[in-house]
């Protein structure tokens, strides 16, 4: 009798025992369903939000607008009011300090008639360069948030996918001129060969809206493309101290070398600031092959194609050359770069921030050395 006794309590015990894990799941499924309807109700609540904000930014554009059109201004007025959406607030902002550039060279097309620039900015920036110029051209592009900080004028002559040297197999008479890399770019300015290669470009635009003489630094950012190609030697003298046959223009080195002796010479109250190629990493498909230190595609990794472009940058040091070293010195490197680069090479917004903000600063410490 004491052993059934004893199975009964036993028998009562898990019955409870079930009992109130059913009770639980019951609870915990209620609370999951008044959860669920309460973050429903908020996300309704909060596109709601956001569409009365939009609305309410495109009331104010217009209002802004109407003054503009009232006032005769060209949205340039001191104190203009720049408005933005973030996080779904309206937020009532200064005017940002450099307009996009675009914009930029629709206004300073006035300026080829050789007045005087009076924009209440401090200096005038041209940029060369490839993909990393190129890929981004608004306020969140390099140039854009380097004229920003520095309160400059910035021309972007970029062209996506371009090099510093001239390829082996392209001829490099004037009058046979193809190519609009580095050395398109400067022979255009120069006057050397026609413009009109980079119709159709930003580039383009760009050129045509600039008075070059006016220029304060002219950055070239080359080197990535030119290491990638495989086909482009970084110099064309090797360690041993022989030489390749091949013009020094269809070398990384020989190309830098030769724009900046025709930038000084054709300029030579403006600065030339170098910007070597940064940290990169390369992939096969989402297969890892190496990164700048370890991958060579003939001629050497990218960092031996950064030291050719400081080695450059040293030998026109008594020119005013400057020296930007990407590779060391922004803070791309091995453990940042899935923050900082898109796709391994090509920089993500943050990185196009961590960049501008490098040149920025050593731009202006070089415009005003005594601050």
């Amino acid at each position: 009798m004491e052993s059934d006794r004893h199975k009964g309590r036993g028998g009562y015990s898990a019955s409870t025992i079930l009992l109130a894990i059913l009770i639980g799941f019951c609870i915990l499924a209620i609370i999951e369903i008044i959860y669920g309807q309460a973050q429903i109700k908020m996300e309704r609540e909060r596109l709601a939000l956001e569409e009365s904000n939009r609305q309410a930014v495109q009331e104010l554009r217009k209002e802004w607008g109407g003054l503009q059109e009232e006032s005769g201004g060209s949205g340039e007025a001191d104190g203009a009011m720049n408005i933005k959406e973030s996080g779904g607030t309206v937020i009532e902002t200064e005017k940002e300090p450099v307009d996009t550039e675009e914009k930029q060279a629709q206004q300073t097309l006035s300026e080829n008639s050789g007045d005087p620039i009076d924009d209440g900015r401090d200096m005038q920036i041209v940029f060369m360069g490839d993909s990393i110029l190129d890929g981004d051209r608004d306020q969140a592009g390099v140039a854009s948030l380097v004229g920003g900080t520095c309160n400059a004028r910035v021309y972007n002559l970029a062209v996506d996918g371009s090099m510093a040297a001239l390829p082996p197999d392209e001829p490099a008479e004037y009058s046979m001129w193809d190519s609009r890399g580095l050395l398109g770019v400067v022979n255009a300015i120069l006057g050397n060969i026609d413009p009109a290669l980079f119709d159709g470009l930003k580039a383009g635009e760009a050129m045509k809206a600039c008075d070059f003489s006016r220029t304060d630094y002219f950055v070239i950012e080359y080197g990535i493309n030119d290491f990638l190609s495989g086909e482009i030697p970084r110099s064309k003298y090797l360690e041993d101290g022989e030489e390749l046959a091949i013009r020094d223009i269809s070398t990384y080195a020989g190309a830098l070398d030769t724009a900046v002796n025709m930038l000084h010479s054709a300029f030579p109250d403006a600065k030339i600031l170098i910007a070597s190629p940064h940290f990169c990493q390369f992939f096969d498909g989402d297969t890892f092959v190496g990164d700048a230190y370890s991958v060579s595609y003939g001629y050497g990794n990218l960092v031996e194609f950064f030291r050719a472009a400081g080695y450059v940058a040293e030998q026109h040091k008594e020119d005013g050359v400057l020296f930007f070293n990407a590779m060391e010195e922004s803070g791309i490197d091995a453990y940042t770069a899935d923050r900082y680069l898109e796709d391994g090479v090509h920089l993500s917004e943050e990185g196009r921030r961590l960049y501008a903000d490098c040149l920025s600063r050593q731009i202006l410490t070089d415009f005003y050395p005594e601050e």
